[in-house]
């Protein structure tokens, strides 16, 4: 079938069909046309990009050129406004150099003023010093004129003069002084005397002493013996025990017991009780009953302390200083108990502040342990102030006013707050009282007989008298020689020295009388 179809197609005499070569020409005539015409389309489209590329560059100059003018014009506005400031400028500175020249011209003038001045002042400073020298000579050749003539040298006469003046101005000086004095003493009294007579009356205690006395009652005098033993071995067992002396002497129905540690003491007289009561009395047996009361003082003592801090209400103490505040409970001062007073200074202390408008809570604290080193005073050297700072410091105290108010409340060091005053004043107030403490008969006639001393010695006291049970001294001074005024300095005098040389609770008012008499007989 292919082939009949294909012997349809007119051929050329070659065999190939007729219409190729036609086709052939037809194509190739269509390229050179297709290609002409490309052609004159990209020239026509070249053209017109070429003349669209010269109206931009055409614009693009014209832009330039207006842009260049625009700044053109604005540099020179900007060059003209310069040139105005540069000429404002340069007629400041013709200004300023006006006046510089003006001021230096003045300033010359002014310096050969003062140069001129400076002449006239040595001239005068050098008649001055001329003068003074002429002076001089001539205030020293009068003077040892005046010499010879007195027969006293200018020193002496100095010293005259002074004399003069001092003895012409003492009653006025002491007049001055005693007004002051009294002013100021009467404020302080007022205020002082309200401030601890509120805080007594809001603090009541007891005002009992307890007994200083330690001995033991026992039913015989057979007993001395058989506390004694056989070659004195009991009473050296009991000594050497408890480390107190006991002495056993002609004195019926007691023994008595002796001991600076009143802990110790207080063993000893316990120990003792049980052991003439239980009636066994035998080396082993006393070392038992020691032992044994030993541990219940220890006991005591610590409950003692834990019972006063709970008591003043106050927290944060070491058990070592618990135990010390309670060993104090068995200490007495003139007959009167350590750790009540300490605990009634810490009360007071605590009123005096608060009326003060300090701390009541630390002056408390501060009154509480003032007197601690009195637990160990017989066991360290030094006074108790010393040895209760330092056991406080080193046993957790760190605050200032505590440890200060411990070392100073007896003025041992100076003070550096203000609890260590009121802490003293508490102190006085709490051992001053009526009741509160005993004093020996020796000690008490030996303190009238020092403040009788202490007057009689100061000039024109003609007698003194100790009177108040020593709580006041009375001066008699002679009225001719000595005036008012001058009785107030004597009795200045000699507080100032019963502060300064003797050792007393509380205070000591002293009293200066004068008095002038005048008498005639009529006959």
């Amino acid at each position: 079938m292919l082939d009949a179809t294909l012997g349809s197609i007119p051929t050329t005499g070659s065999g190939a069909p007729s219409w190729i070569i036609p086709a052939l020409v037809a194509l190739l005539l269509g390229g050179v046309l297709g290609f002409l015409g490309v052609r004159f389309f990209a020239k026509s489209i070249v053209s017109k990009a070429r003349g669209e590329a010269d109206d931009i560059l055409r614009k693009a100059a014209l832009d330039a050129d207006e842009k260049q003018r625009v700044r053109k014009k604005e540099a020179d506005k900007e060059i003209d406004e310069e040139r105005k400031q540069l000429r404002d400028a340069e007629r400041e500175l013709t200004k300023r150099e006006g006046q510089l020249e003006r001021l230096q011209s003045s300033v010359a003038s002014k310096e050969h003023s003062i140069a001129d001045r400076k002449k006239n002042l040595d001239a005068r400073e050098s008649a001055v010093e001329a003068r003074e020298g002429e002076a001089a000579a001539l205030i020293e050749q009068q003077t040892q004129a005046l010499e010879r003539v007195t027969q006293v040298s200018l020193a002496q006469a100095k010293e005259m003069l002074l004399e003069r003046v001092e003895d012409a101005n003492r009653a006025e000086v002491a007049k001055r002084v005693r007004e002051i004095h009294e002013q100021a003493e009467e404020s302080a009294r007022e205020r002082t005397t309200e401030i601890l007579l509120q805080s007594i009356q809001r603090y009541a205690t007891e005002t009992t002493s307890e007994s200083t006395v330690r001995t033991v009652a026992i039913p015989s005098d057979d007993m001395k013996g058989r506390i004694i033993g056989r070659e004195g071995r009991n009473i050296r067992a009991i000594e050497k025990a408890t480390g107190v002396d006991i002495i056993v002497d002609d004195t019926p129905g007691v023994i008595v017991v002796s001991c600076f540690d009143k802990v110790r003491q207080a063993v000893a007289v316990e120990a003792l009780s049980r052991l003439v009561a239980d009636g066994r009395m035998h080396p082993t047996r006393i070392e038992e009953v020691v032992e044994k009361v030993q541990s219940e003082i220890a006991e005591t003592v610590v409950k003692a302390g834990k019972d006063a801090a709970v008591e003043v209400n106050l927290r944060g103490f070491n058990p070592k200083v618990i135990e010390a505040m309670g060993k104090l409970h068995y200490r007495t001062s003139y007959g009167q108990n350590v750790l009540r007073h300490s605990m009634e200074v810490a009360y007071l202390s605590q009123l005096i502040a608060e009326q003060l408008g300090l701390n009541g809570r630390l002056a408390r604290r501060c009154g509480f342990l003032h007197d601690i080193g009195k637990a160990m005073d017989h066991e360290i050297e030094g006074g108790h102030p010393k040895i209760g700072m330092d056991f406080a410091k080193q046993h957790g105290e760190k605050d200032e006013a505590v440890l200060n108010a411990i070392g100073g409340h007896h003025a041992d060091i100076p003070a550096t707050t203000f609890y260590t005053p009121i802490v003293m004043a508490a102190d006085a107030v709490s051992s001053a009282r009526p009741g509160a403490r005993r004093e020996s008969m020796e000690r008490y006639i030996q303190r009238l007989n020092d403040l009788q001393d202490i007057a009689l010695t100061q000039p024109g006291v003609v007698e003194a008298h100790a009177i108040q049970a020593g709580r006041e001294v009375r001066v008699m001074i002679d009225a001719d020689r000595v005036s008012d005024d001058e009785a107030y300095l004597i009795a200045h005098n000699i507080a100032k020295r019963v502060s300064d040389e003797m050792t007393f609770p509380g205070e000591i008012r002293v009293t200066v009388l004068r008095e002038t008499r005048a008498i005639e007989i009529a006959r």
